[in-house]
């Protein structure tokens, strides 16, 4: 096998996150080959060579899957980033998310047998995301303004996300309309590589429970509008939901990620509210909040039945975001002590705390590693809920350090998990028990809990 050479073959099987797998018997080579489906016979070119297994660039579906058994939803299927088993029945994507999990699992736990509960169902397989980021570019070099998410396998091309099958008609609707209203201003978009251009993303956060809706238009400075008509536009638009703010964020950096340099508020207030198991929470544009949130439901009732009886327990929240796992433990636990980075999310996460009556919820602002030195309570139960990349190593062995009877580690991304779990069990702990939870249907992303327990000698 050389690098540019063309085959084809049968996908076997897609290792997490979407690594399809497929042997080609004439060279007696396994290759990997990204975004396909079980069993799509396929047209690849060799891109690279990784650790004795060459990876290819799909160029061409020859013939669909036999697990491909319905049509997709959306106009941009398969082009569009956003999904990718569309095609495929939603038991199938949860049959094949429930193997990839237990195969990683399976080789990351050490010396004992534990038990693995499978995969648990989001209740909405569509319409189920509460935040979505869009971005401004064009669909094709030269093409018009487009808002959308960017095609598959493309770090510029933006395809119009017109008819997005994860979001409610609501969120489609402001996005055409922000769309359209940029198009007849003939604004541009920034372009990474010139760092030119002045539209940049749209955010935009929906209460799935209230219905309340944040609207965020980012810029950069570049350029400069009267934004009274896009409001007056966005305010006159008929929505099942309501917006309760529409804000400005600016934002120059180099990097192509959503953050601020200066928020305007435009209308309204730079919050929204969602409600999780009889409780209310305030949520900012960046603070981290589970983007589904009746599955959210799903995990959180499924932590607390990993964590037990907590009543005479101190127990810490690590990476706590807006405090929602904190504050529904709260009524459980002696304390809840939450520490989160993001301190807008911290002080939504008081301000949550208070509004939902709980008086045993303690959060911290800064850094997990540093932020543990501060705190002069031992936690006797630890809750885990950290990025998508895991904890960072520095963190990880002060955590260990509590030796806690039991963690619950709750991951977005399995192969991070797995090399935390490396650490974990190093330092005296076996996993128990694991579960797998579809926050995120028709993408590759699976959530999972694992409840770690001390060994006893």
């Amino acid at each position: 096998m050389k690098k540019g050479q063309i085959y084809e073959g049968i996908i076997e099987k897609v290792e997490f996150p979407n690594k399809g797998k497929m042997y080609i018997s004439e060279e007696k080579q396994y290759v990997t080959v990204k975004n396909g489906i079980p069993g799509q016979q396929v047209r690849f070119v060799i891109q690279k060579f990784r650790h004795g297994c060459a990876e290819g660039r799909l160029l061409e579906v020859l013939s669909a899957s036999p697990l491909e058994t319905r049509k997709p939803v959306c106009s941009l299927f398969p082009a569009c980033g956003g999904c990718m088993y569309q095609t495929m029945s939603y038991e199938a994507q949860l049959e094949m998310k429930a193997g990839q999990v237990k195969e990683i699992l399976d080789a990351a736990v050490k010396g004992h047998a534990y038990q693995y509960e499978g995969i648990m169902a989001s209740p909405k397989e569509f319409a189920y995301r509460n935040k979505m980021e869009f971005s401004f570019g064009d669909a094709y070099k030269g093409g018009p303004l487009s808002l959308g998410l960017h095609k598959k396998g493309s770090t510029y091309d933006i395809l119009t996300a017109s008819d997005c099958a994860l979001v409610h008609e609501d969120l489609t609707r402001i996005l055409m309309c922000v769309l359209e209203y940029f198009q007849a201003l003939g604004a541009s978009y920034y372009k990474k590589m010139q760092h030119e251009g002045y539209l940049r993303h749209l955010l935009l956060r929906r209460g799935d429970k209230t219905g309340e809706i944040l609207v965020n238009l980012v810029t950069t400075t570049q350029e400069e509008y009267d934004l009274q008509p896009f409001i007056e536009q966005l305010g006159a638009l008929q929505l099942e939901g309501k917006i309760v703010g529409i804000l400005h964020i600016l934002n120059d950096s180099l990097s192509d990620v959503v953050q601020s340099d200066e928020t305007r508020l435009l209308y309204g207030q730079d919050y929204f509210y969602e409600k999780l198991l009889e409780m209310e929470f305030k949520i900012t544009p960046f603070s981290f909040f589970q983007p589904n949130s009746c599955g959210a439901e799903v995990l959180y009732r499924k932590v607390r039945e990993y964590i037990g009886d907590v009543r005479d327990c101190t127990v810490f929240d690590l990476f706590s975001g807006t405090g929602t796992i904190a504050q529904i433990l709260s009524p459980l636990a002696k304390q809840v002590i939450g520490v989160e980075i993001v301190e807008e999310a911290v002080e939504a996460a008081r301000e949550n705390a208070a509004k939902n009556g709980l008086q045993n919820c303690r959060f911290l602002a800064g850094d997990v590693f540093q932020v543990l030195d501060e705190i002069e309570e031992k936690p006797d139960v630890i809750i885990l809920d950290p990025p998508r990349d895991g904890i960072h190593p520095k963190a990880l062995p002060k955590i260990l350090d509590y030796q806690v009877e039991k963690i619950v580690y709750i991951s977005c991304k399995v192969t991070s998990l797995a090399r935390d779990l490396e650490m974990i069990q190093g330092r005296g702990y076996e996993v128990v028990k694991c579960v797998a939870v579809d926050q995120f249907c028709e993408t590759v992303h699976v959530e999972t809990i694992v409840l770690i327990q001390k060994k006893t000698s």
